[in-house]
């Protein structure tokens, strides 16, 4: 027995293929994780496993919470300076607490640009982050992982 394939039969079977590997594409994660350092890592650490762990231009974020919040000023080391601009180059994304840029833990006007303060979860009761919202009016959401998992984490970690 012999099997012929017409051409409107290949065409569609093409585009059969073409729908499930775009499908499959899409449902792949455009964001890497959040690391953190300051909380048993380095940053040096941290930035490393980031940057192994999420390659291919995937962006992914870096919180840096003191006493590793050295390395995010724009005095840093140098080596610490090359560290950090491979973590751009990496579509990485910098970020510190607001509460310690507040309780005077991390000075503000030390850090380096493009360094990223994030809120944490409001005081019970409050109003500033209202309830069927995931970010604050005055935030840049293009500077927080779109993730619910990962903006999470992240608030709890700040908060």
């Amino acid at each position: 027995m012999r099997l012929q394939i017409t051409a409107s039969c290949l065409r569609a079977c093409l585009a059969t293929l073409l729908a499930v590997a775009g499908a499959s594409a899409a449902s792949a994660p455009s964001e890497g994780g959040l690391y953190i350092a300051g909380a048993g890592f380095s940053f040096q650490v941290a930035a490393e496993r980031a940057m192994a762990q999420d390659p291919g231009g995937r962006r992914f974020f870096l919180l840096t919470l003191p006493p590793e919040a050295a390395a995010l000023a724009a005095s840093a080391s140098p080596a610490q300076r090359r560290l950090r601009e491979r973590v751009l180059t990496a579509n990485g994304v910098l970020l510190v607490c607001q509460r310690d840029l507040d309780n005077g833990r991390i000075d503000a006007a030390r850090l380096a640009s493009g360094v990223v303060p994030v809120r944490g979860w409001p005081a019970p009761g409050s109003t500033e982050l209202p309830t069927d919202q995931r970010y604050f009016p005055n935030e840049d959401r293009s500077t927080l992982p779109a993730a619910n998992e990962a903006l999470r984490q992240l608030r709890s970690a700040c908060s």
